[in-house]
């Protein structure tokens, strides 16, 4: 019984092999090449390109370089200066006569110097506030739709993977046709409703998160 029992340890580990891992295609489907039609006798095509053709990103699944030279900066201070004082000083050097009687028996008393009080505040503040920002990189973007006042719609994404870090580049906005240069190019400036997103994933980049205890923590600190 135990050299069945060994026998079929041994089939088992035998069947044992190691994953391997599977590079899947994150690039989403592309638009179908439309195919040739020579019904009408001619060998033009509506693909067809011309000689005198604006090679300019124009219609949707055309591809247009988007050179993103973001640049911001912001800075704030504020001063607070105050500042209060209050005296008061009372006497009554004569009352009819009595502040004589009254010294007579008390000699500590003095009218003149009744009451005397001061108070003063004065506080100062100030703060500021400075940062600054930088983002260049070059994407290149597709046109996913074209509005009815001719404007574009267009979306890219850009992955680079070096030493198992992820660099990840996600742009899309709105964009006129007459920004477009000649070269096929145009500024991320120039993009309206822009929403550009560069992030990392990886080893370095969790290394500069905080851990979910420090995140807990904070979030239950009342100091």
């Amino acid at each position: 019984m135990k050299r069945l029992c060994f026998l079929l340890l041994l089939l088992q580990a035998g069947c044992i092999h190691a994953p391997q891992e599977r590079m899947l295609s994150a690039i989403p489907p592309q638009m179908e090449r439309p195919h040739p039609d020579y019904s009408s006798g001619s060998i033009w095509q509506p693909a067809s390109t011309g000689i005198v053709e604006d090679f300019k990103a124009h219609n949707k699944g055309d591809t247009v370089t988007v050179v993103i030279t973001e640049q911001a900066s912001a800075s704030k201070s504020a001063t607070t200066s105050t500042d209060r004082e209050t005296a008061v000083s009372a006497g009554i050097p004569n009352m009819m006569g009595l502040e004589g009687k009254l010294a007579h028996v008390n000699k500590w008393i003095d009218m003149d110097k009744l009451l005397n009080a001061s108070t003063s505040s004065k506080y100062d503040g100030s703060g500021s506030t400075t940062r600054k920002e930088n983002l260049n990189a070059t994407i290149t973007a597709q046109i996913i739709d074209v509005l009815d006042n001719g404007n574009f719609l267009i979306e890219g994404k850009r992955n680079v993977k070096v030493n198992n870090e992820d660099q990840i580049i996600v742009l899309e906005g709105t964009i006129r046709p007459k920004d477009i240069s000649a070269d096929n190019i145009i500024y991320s400036t120039q993009i309206a409703d822009a929403r550009i997103s560069y992030s990392g994933k990886g080893i370095i980049s969790d290394r500069q998160k905080p851990g979910w205890l420090m995140n807990f923590l904070d979030h239950i600190w009342p100091f």
